[in-house]
């Protein structure tokens, strides 16, 4: 079923740009079906205090839309009972709002630990906090145990859950537990205005400032009918692709290290602090915080900035041509990471996996080329795809991501509009939707705004939410000493998933 043929009769609540649905019963699970086929890729699912809402993407017509039902009765038909992509986002959905989904599969809780003062917190009367016990799935077979690890690693990262069910030394199961860094983003957004918004949107996921804030720019002024000068949506890519290029060049040499190849993490490490302290250098922020606005960018780039950019440009292409080839020619790194933690392009596909993730595993799915937003409409980046699926062929897509995203910033650089940086944002009611390109895949922002332009609503959907689900299956059959190896690859965010 298409998505044209699904919404067909459905009352349009809004297009900006794309159409929201409303829609019955019926027709909410004509789309559950058309998920569990393949027909349609879930995007999002989020709920409102009376409703809930299902973004779907549908790729052989290029379309997107959003389809929402209302929840008279405080339930909707679960969408996870038959595509299991849905599943945790059903969770966080009753978490959040009290939102029953009938005949889910699992019912436990995802982002309430049992440790909030009341539970529901965004619903219209919450209620008591859930049960902080949590069962994890069984496992039977011979000679099992269990291995956990987590949520307080040994390091500096975010906290996360792992629970290892293993024979000997291989993994049979493994099962996440998140929402240890759930910090009540959306709860915050509401009520705020424009740019108390966009510094929370900004520090969803610090690594991804740039792409969150230029996802929630759009999204606002898509809301307000305005669309930001040419030399400001230029700038907006420029650092969009600085930090796309710091974090590949961090993920490569941590991947390595995590095979205990030092040489290549010291040897990225560098150049990723080198983009990084260009980004300052030139825009202020060593992760370009705060300077993507609704409505333009909040200050300029002069003509020095832009020579300090191709000069570092021209000195990153020509170490990381060295590093390629160190990776390339080190067989005792590639024994480590050809061949482990294969994500199967089926299960890429049905979980629309996207960003390195999804590429590695034959998805090409790209939101700068999918739906391009100015200026991909003129700068068309390249896609690489592989198809092995595993952590070697994620190193090489941020290889070929990092390589052409130096290209592209030169080009953009080349061709940088003179002009005004912002225009002003109106004071009006609007519903808006953007979809950005992250390092890590595309990243979701839908926003309703008051008379005001104030926040009514606000969800804001990581790619990680894609992908970690895939981590589980990607180091079954695995050791458990390469679980480390195959978590850096994958890379995902904690904190932009647990909001």
């Amino acid at each position: 079923m298409s998505l044209s043929a699904l919404a067909a009769g459905a009352v349009v609540a809004a297009r900006n740009p794309w159409p929201r649905y409303l829609v019955n019963e019926g027709e909410w699970r004509d789309a559950s079906a058309a998920l569990a086929d393949g027909a349609l890729t879930l995007i999002g699912l989020w709920g409102e205090v009376d409703c809930v809402h299902l973004a779907v993407l549908d790729a052989a017509q290029s379309d997107l839309a959003v389809l929402t039902l209302e929840c008279v009765e405080g339930s909707f038909p679960s969408i996870g009972a038959l595509h299991a992509p849905a599943i945790r986002f059903e969770r966080a959905v009753e978490d959040l709002f009290g939102l029953e989904p009938k005949g889910a599969i699992d019912r436990r809780a995802w982002l309430d630990h049992g440790r909030w003062s009341a539970g529901a917190p965004l619903a219209r009367t919450p209620h008591a906090a859930r049960a902080p016990s949590y069962d994890f799935l069984p496992a039977e077979g011979e000679s099992l145990h269990q291995v956990a690890v987590g949520p307080v690693h040994a390091g500096i990262i975010e906290p996360g859950h792992f629970r290892f069910t293993a024979n000997g030394d291989t993994v049979v199961r493994l099962e996440e537990r998140l929402g240890y860094a759930h910090k009540g983003v959306e709860s915050l957004m509401a009520g705020a205005d424009l740019e108390r918004g966009l510094k929370l949107a900004g520090r969803v996921s610090g690594d991804s400032t740039v792409a969150y804030a230029f996802a929630f720019a759009r999204a606002a002024e898509a809301a307000l009918g305005i669309e930001a000068p040419p030399r400001a949506q230029r700038l907006r890519a420029v650092m969009a692709e600085l930090e796309r290029l710091a974090n590949h060049f961090g993920d490569i040499g941590a991947i390595c290290n995590d095979a205990a190849f030092v040489m290549m993490h010291a040897h990225c490490s560098v150049l990723r602090e080198r983009v990084l302290r260009s980004a300052d250098a030139c825009f202020g922020h060593r992760l370009m915080r705060d300077f993507i606005l609704p409505g333009g960018v909040a200050r300029d780039i002069d003509a020095s900035g832009v020579s300090h950019l191709r000069k570092g440009l021209r000195d990153w292409r020509r170490r990381f041509r060295g590093l390629i080839t160190l990776y390339d020619e080190t067989p005792s790194l590639e024994d480590r990471t050809v061949g482990t933690g294969i994500v199967k392009p089926e299960l890429a596909r049905q979980f629309g996996a996207g960003g390195f993730v999804g590429r590695a595993s034959g998805r090409a799915f790209d939101a700068r080329t999918a739906f391009p937003y100015p200026p991909y409409d003129r700068f068309t980046p390249e896609v690489p795809v592989l198809q092995e699926g595993d952590v070697d062929a994620r190193v090489w897509i941020r290889i070929r991501e990092a390589e052409h995203g130096m290209t592209l910033i030169e080009r953009m650089l080349d061709d940088l509009p003179d002009g005004a940086l912002r225009v002003e944002t109106p004071a009006c009611a609007g519903e808006g939707m953007a979809l950005v390109e992250g390092f890590r895949g595309d990243v979701l922002v839908w926003l309703k705004l008051d008379a005001e332009a104030k926040i009514a609503r606000c969800h804001l959907r990581d790619p990680s939410w894609m992908q970690w689900p895939l981590l589980e299956a990607a180091i079954e059959g695995n050791i458990v000493g390469d679980f480390p190896l195959c978590n850096k690859s994958f890379n995902c965010s904690y904190s932009g998933h647990d909001l």
